[in-house]
This record gives C-alpha cells, structure tokens and sequence, in this order.
C-alpha cells in the first residue's frame, strides 16, 4: 500500500475505492505504479483523478484542487505533461471539457485517430504503435511546468511486445520527474519484468449492495427516466458486479444507439446466450453470422460467465452471472460431460488470450460454438 497522506477523497472517486484514495502519499509516490482489478469497477476514473492530483500546482494539502491553472489545463484535455496512451475505444473517457480555456498549451494528441475520419470507422482496440513509441521516447526531455509529469497507460496488457520493451527500459532508468500510472485488468497478461518494477496496487471490486446503491443514486440522473430495478440486478449480476460496466451498458441501452460499440456488444452477448442456453440443439453457424460483428472480449467474456455458472450448478451450486437461467443451467448440467466441460472452460481461457487478434471473429466464434456443442454429446 502507498502511505497514507490525503484527508478525504476526491468527488469522483467512488465509495469503495476511497479507501484506496486515501493511502495515496503525493509527496512520497514511486516512480510507477500498476493499479490492476477486474474491469469496469473505475480503476481509470481513479487513475484519472490521481494523474490531476499529481499535476496540481495548488500549494493546499488537498489535491487536486480543481482551481489553479494546472487543474483547469487538465480537464479541458491540455495539460502538456499529461500523456495518456490508450486506444481510440477509449478516447471518450479521457479528460476533455465543452468549455475553451484561455491557455496557450498545445493539444496534444493521444491517439492517432483522425478527427475528419468517417464516424462509422470502427475503432481500434489496441494502443497504436506510433502512439507509444512517440510518447516513450520524448519521455526524455523536461517537463514543460518544471513539474511532474504523468503517463497513462490502460489497458497495459494492450501494448504490443515492441511498445512493451521500450517502457521497460523507461521503468528501469526512470526519466526525472515521471510518473507511470500502468492499469490492468488482467494483471496475469502483463510482462514479469515489467510488473517487478512498480508498486502493484489492487483495486478492489465493491459488495453487491454498496456497487448497486451507487447504481440506483447515479442512473435515473443520467437517464433522466425511472430506475428499473430488476433490470438493474440482471445486469449487475451479468457484468460481473462492476459497477462501471452496468452504468456503461444500461445508459447504452437507454440511448438505443445501434452504431455504438457497447450497444452492439449488449445485443450480441444476448443472443449469445440464447444461443448457449440451447446446448446441444445450438446452431454455431447460424449464431456465428448473427454476433461476429461485436467486440470478441465481451462475447467471449460472458461465454465464460456462461460456462463457470453451468460448473457451479454441476456441482450442487447456484449460477453467479445469470441466477435467472438457473433452471435452463440445470437441465443442461444434467446433459454435460464433466471432463467436455473442463477441456472448453480451457479452450475459453487460451482463446481469450487472442481476443483482440486480428483474426476472422466469425471462424474464432464457429469454431469456439462448436466446440461447445460437443460437452452435451456423447
């Protein structure tokens, strides 16, 4: 844990990570630090608050202060010693604000996504190359404020090995000045060398309650619509009970927009499920050709979801992601073969370390469906 310093948290830190808020030490704070957990339970948002944190020039024991002119640099986007390498998937979730501050810091790009592109682009999923080795390597020279400076990077496991070796060399001889915020959701995809020289910080994912009270204070306010309560639980539980991902998907759903990738993955990993819960009579052709156009991740994450509630309920348990397909996870445990079952829970794991390969979803998803046939068969 980092030393305790900071009084109170931040506004946008949520509940349960504020304890987490207040060991951070500003004036003691390593070199690098990895802050890993599960997806979706507002590592980044943390992340965010803290890079401003360490930026603000305020002279007040409590940072940021949101007053001087390194915090307003920070939330119109501009801040010239903050970088922030992530990919364009995740562009949106970095600071930028509607309004035009008066400041004469360039804008810095953090993607190489260009702005007159076509909106129906699809996005890339990976931290550009170009991006990380433009950003590693000007890590050499000073700071522009005489200050801190801070990198971003999320998610870590998305670099690619070259871009991968060249932060290692940073984190071995560590420019002045420079702070590496390295966040991960799967703390097992990151290199042994590069974990081994940073603080590794583990945010935690809150209790069922406290991540759905959160849920129920900030959704009618952005929806502006009343709160569906069984919905809300249903999604909850399928997200895993990251507070972040329901929040995410239910304003999605709200919006119905059917060109956003969130969207898209909601409907897909839908009739994904339709498709599972038929077992042995599934279609893997027919249910490939229906999803193949979302993201792999979140088909492949709940197929996981899926698979580990059809192992609990195998063995006398009751299903963790999906409680309302209790009775159809019970017919087909009856249907399964153990050892089936446990070689495709293996299958999923290996395929889930290629997810974001650029390889033809649909042939990854047949094969993947197909296999998933065989545990009901003899």
């Amino acid at each position: 844990m980092l030393n305790s310093s900071t009084d109170t948290a931040a506004p946008n830190i949520p509940p349960w990570l504020e304890p987490l808020w207040s060991s951070v030490d500003l004036q003691n704070f390593p070199h690098a630090v990895l802050v890993h957990g599960q997806s979706g339970i507002g590592k980044f948002e943390f992340a965010i608050e803290l890079a401003k944190a360490l930026l603000c020039e305020s002279s007040s024991a409590s940072k940021p202060c949101n007053a001087c002119e390194a915090c307003h640099w920070f939330d119109s986007g501009n801040h010239p010693d903050f970088i922030a390498l992530v990919p364009e998937t995740h562009q949106k979730r970095l600071p930028k604000s509607d309004l035009d501050f008066d400041v004469d810091a360039p804008k810095k790009k953090t993607s190489s996504a260009d702005d007159e592109e076509s909106s129906d682009k699809k996005e890339k999923k990976n931290i550009a190359i170009e991006d990380a080795r433009k950003a590693i390597e000007g890590l050499s020279i000073g700071t522009h404020r005489g200050g801190n400076r801070v990198i971003l990077i999320y998610p870590l496991e998305s670099l690619r090995p070259d871009s991968a070796n060249t932060l290692l060399k940073s984190l071995e001889e560590p420019p002045a000045q420079t702070i590496f915020l390295l966040l991960a959701d799967r703390l097992e995809r990151v290199l042994p060398t590069i974990r081994s020289r940073c603080r590794l910080v583990a945010a935690p994912r809150p209790d069922r309650e406290a991540g759905l009270s959160w849920l129920r204070d900030r959704l009618p306010k952005a929806t502006g619509g009343k709160l569906n309560e069984d919905e809300l639980q249903t999604v909850y539980d399928e997200q895993g009970g990251a507070p972040f991902s329901v929040f995410n998907s239910l304003l999605a759903r709200h919006h119905q927009d059917d060109k956003d990738e969130l969207s898209i993955a909601i409907q897909a990993s839908r009739i994904l499920l339709q498709g599972l819960s038929q077992g042995s009579r599934i279609n893997s052709l027919e249910l490939a050709e229906k999803i193949h156009k979302a993201q792999m991740s979140p088909l492949l994450t709940s197929a996981q979801r899926w698979v580990a509630d059809l192992m609990a309920v195998s063995e006398g348990g009751n299903a963790r992601y999906f409680p309302k397909h209790q009775s159809s996870l019970l017919a087909l445990s009856k249907q399964a073969r153990s050892a089936k079952l446990l070689r495709f829970w293996k299958l999923l794991t290996i395929t889930r370390r290629h997810e974001n390969h650029p390889l033809a979803n649909r042939v990854q998803l047949e094969a993947v469906l197909s296999q998933y046939q065989q545990i009901f068969e003899d």
